[in-house]
């Protein structure tokens, strides 16, 4: 297996499209956040910045949004189902999703018109927990389909928040069709982050809320002096999350940021695509066992190809040792940085990031994304330790050494 870094500069053919400005406006981005607040136990999410690791590797700074604290869930993921299914439900209503509060969707009323809904999703484990615990605080009822070699530990966090769910012998693609069908067929709602032909609308949804996570941290820089990140690492399974990242960079800061999506290099359909070049978006299929089970997804999302096609500067497949090492970082930081808890998919970027700077084999990467002393970098630990035992036999006993 290659274990190597490959990264293909952003070549591809622009879209002429309208959606970064206006699916990922700052207007509806935040109509997603104020959803958010109106939860009891939303709480804004830690900005970590790891000095003595910037000073250490050869840049100005380094910035890591701690999405192991979001709704106690240990990952960001919530944040778009849990949107998605508030704007769905909103609609059965009659209103939009800025009319209404946390309360009002729990409310007798709410209740009597909606009747039962069942949501549908498959999942890794993150999104699907997400779900589940939506479901279960909007009274309502979720089925979960996991893909084969999912975690037992994650699909029980699962069917703790109250779902039906079960890990089936599958790929994360066609468990994905599994769920799609099975909701059709039982007049159920699918809630994917991923899209499809005629499928857009709930995963347009769901990338927005995803754009609460990058509001707070560009509010989050500006408390700290800081007017925008030179670069954004940003990792990718179907590319709902760097999509929606890269839309709210853009219509923050225009064109001045560079923003690099990152993916496994066992499920890198968006670095596959980016070397093809023609401006299509193929699919990478097999089991793609990565340890990074968050971006083990092989067919891209049509939504946010278009937009990171269009506006990302570089893609990066990266083999499992990398994010291996970017978990070690993180857990046994240097003296006077603080410790962060972030599992397989969460810690990818930050093992990126130190090995571009610090390898000298990837001295043309570096190059090519002009990261040197005054780089401000900004990355996004999208878990904690969503499976502890996974966890420990990479950070404890080393596992997923380079060699």
């Amino acid at each position: 297996m290659d274990k190597k870094i490959k990264w293909q500069k952003n070549n591809l053919p622009k879209s002429k499209i309208e959606n970064c400005e206006q699916i990922l406006s700052l207007k509806e981005v935040k109509k997603a956040k104020e959803f958010h607040k109106s939860f009891p136990e939303y709480e804004v999410t830690p900005l970590v910045k790891l000095e003595n690791f910037a000073q250490k590797i050869g840049i100005k700074s380094f910035y890591l949004k701690d999405e192991s604290y979001r709704f106690g869930l240990n990952a960001f993921k919530v944040l778009g189902g849990s949107y998605s299914m508030g704007k769905y439900i909103a609609q059965k209503l009659g209103k939009d999703i800025s009319e209404l509060k946390y309360e009002d969707f729990i409310s007798k009323e709410a209740k009597e018109k909606l009747g039962e809904i069942t949501f549908y999703t498959a999942t890794d484990g993150n999104h699907g927990r997400g779900v589940a615990w939506t479901a279960n605080r909007l009274g309502q009822k979720s089925v979960v389909y996991m893909p084969k070699g999912s975690s037992e530990f994650r699909l029980q966090a699962i069917k703790n928040e109250g779902a039906e769910a079960s890990i089936t012998d599958m790929n994360y693609d066609d468990a994905v069709r599994l769920a799609a069908k099975n909701a059709k067929n039982s007049n159920g709602v699918i809630i994917q982050d991923t899209a499809w032909e005629g499928y857009e609308e709930i995963p347009t949804w769901i990338m927005q809320g995803y754009g609460t996570m990058t509001l707070e941290a560009i509010e989050q820089l500006k408390k700290d002096g800081i007017n925008k990140p030179t670069h954004v690492f940003v990792q990718a399974g179907v590319g709902s999350l760097a999509g929606a990242v890269q839309g709210v960079v853009v219509n923050s800061f225009g064109l001045d940021v560079k923003t690099i999506v990152v993916e496994a290099n066992l499920a890198d359909c968006l670095y596959k695509s980016s070397v093809i070049g023609d401006g299509e978006a193929y699919s990478v299929g097999g089991d793609m066992q990565t340890i990074m089970a968050g971006l083990a997804c092989g067919e891209a999302n049509i939504i946010s190809w278009e937009i990171l096609k269009t506006y990302s500067d570089t893609f990066i497949s990266c083999p499992d040792w990398i994010a291996a090492e970017g978990m070690r970082i993180l857990g046994n930081p240097l003296k006077g940085d603080q410790r962060v808890i972030s599992g397989e998919s969460g810690a990818v970027t930050t093992g990126l990031v130190y090995e571009i700077m610090t390898n000298p084999q990837y001295q043309d990467l570096k190059n090519n994304l002009e990261l040197d002393e005054n780089s401000i970098v900004l990355v996004f630990s999208t878990e904690g330790d969503t499976d502890p035992n996974k966890y420990r036999e990479i950070v404890w006993k080393g596992g997923y050494l380079r060699d």
